[in-house]
């Protein structure tokens, strides 16, 4: 087998028919439910799988026979095996490749198929910790450069593209498959409707009037009533990527900021918006996120609230080394202010918002489990508990505490 090219299918059958259906039968259901290049990845990973038992364990014919041993044969063979861009495949790819067998596994014998193993011989402690590099956004300079440069291109298209991806955080894809009657009026603003893409639900955007403006003036000078498409070519066709991507470095060559990619408009909108206050749960509906893991990506990056809080107390906290006055009131900054504030009542899930002047009824919830165990070493703990409760006229807690307490010395008599 060569080092690049795997064997397809029909070569991997001849030897292995039983394993071969297994894994065919596999991805005709997987593609009932996932996008095609999903299902692509996992037609990779289990031919990539099957190209390696073939060429270590010949003998291990079905996907039944697959133990672990296998697997942990499998892993250095695929961490060993050439990249395509590089000297050997990245991290992310052996990630992906694992994962995606472990479902596979997971998956046949859930739906009790016989070619099953007895178990799954992969466990999630095999997948790689993956680098999870920050989105690169432009910072607000390069931004303003970027803007400046596009605004200032001979060819519409190529100002309309650039401000519509800086201005909406549009995925490329959608931004491509964005239907003509996409502008619409709500209210007293204009919105964009982004169809159902990529994570499978459609949302609304603002648009900025100076965007809807541009549109505008793009469709009547070169888009035919007739065409589907919100923004195709000159002609009619529709973009792609690859000319969107060329489209942009043109004004980045302009603006003198180096090559740039357009996802990097949306990772710099999201790192503007959140820079500038809008909330976590905002910015999610605007990019049109399902999991707010990856909203807070942007949260790293967007450090001027932090740079703010952090010199706020500099210059104070360095007075701690040279003097020992006391320190004014306001030296811990209001952010750590509130945590100060906070912090006895932080909750291993959240926060207690109980009033500070009522009394809890649950505060001794520990207690009258019935898994509460305790013994003679925390007698004076107990007491104090006991005493508390007696002081602040408590009496469910007193007679709680002096229950453990009489528990205690008959168990000591």
């Amino acid at each position: 087998m060569s080092a690049l090219r795997m064997p397809d299918w029909d070569q991997l059958a001849v030897d292995r028919p039983v394993m071969v259906a297994t894994m065919g039968r596999y991805l005709e259901q997987v593609a009932c439910t996932l996008r095609p290049g999903s299902v692509g990845g996992a037609d990779l990973a289990l031919r990539c799988f099957a190209a390696f038992l073939a060429e270590a364990h010949p003998e291990v014919k079905t996907v039944a026979a697959v133990g672990r041993e296998h697997i942990e044969n499998f892993k250095p063979w695929l961490k060993n095996r050439p990249g395509r861009t590089s000297g050997k495949v990245t991290v992310n790819t052996i990630a992906h490749r694992l994962g995606t067998l472990r479902m596979f596994f997971v998956r046949i014998q859930e739906w009790g198929w016989a070619d099953a193993p007895a178990r799954v011989p992969i466990i999630t402690a095999d997948l790689p910790r993956q680098d999870k590099a920050l989105p690169k956004a432009l910072d607000d300079a390069d931004a303003a450069k970027f803007l400046r440069a596009a605004q200032g291109q001979r060819r519409l298209l190529i100002r309309v593209v650039s401000e519509v991806l800086l201005r909406t955080g549009l995925r490329v894809g959608e931004l491509i498959a964005l239907r003509a009657d996409a502008v619409v009026l709500i209210g007293d603003g204009h919105w964009l409707h982004v169809p159902v893409g990529k994570l499978h639900d459609d949302r609304y955007l603002p648009l900025h009037p100076h965007v809807v403006t541009l549109i505008g003036e793009y469709r009547a000078a070169h888009v035919a009533p007739a065409n589907p498409l919100l923004l195709p070519r000159e002609g009619g066709t529709p973009l792609d990527r690859h000319t969107i991507t060329r489209m942009l470095n043109l004004a980045a060559k302009a603006a003198g900021i180096g090559h740039v990619h357009p996802h990097q408009m949306r990772h710099t909108l999201a790192t503007q918006a959140i820079n500038r206050g809008m909330s976590l749960e905002a910015i999610a509906a605007m990019l049109g996120h399902h999991s707010m893991d990856m909203t807070l990506r942007y949260a790293k990056i967007a450090n001027r609230t932090v740079a703010e809080q952090y010199f706020a107390v500099t210059e104070k906290v360095e007075a701690l080394y040279a003097t020992n006055t006391p320190l004014p009131a306001d030296t811990l900054g209001p952010t750590l202010s509130r945590l100060r504030r906070e912090h006895h009542r932080m909750l291993g899930n959240g926060y207690c918002a109980r009033p500070q002047h009522l009394d809890c009824a649950f505060e001794s919830v520990c207690e009258t489990c019935t898994f509460f165990q305790t013994s003679i070493e925390f007698r004076p703990t107990l007491q104090q508990q006991h005493d508390d409760a007696a002081a602040k006229e408590q009496a469910h807690r007193q007679q709680l505490f002096g229950r453990l307490l009489a528990d205690l010395d008959q168990d000591a008599s």
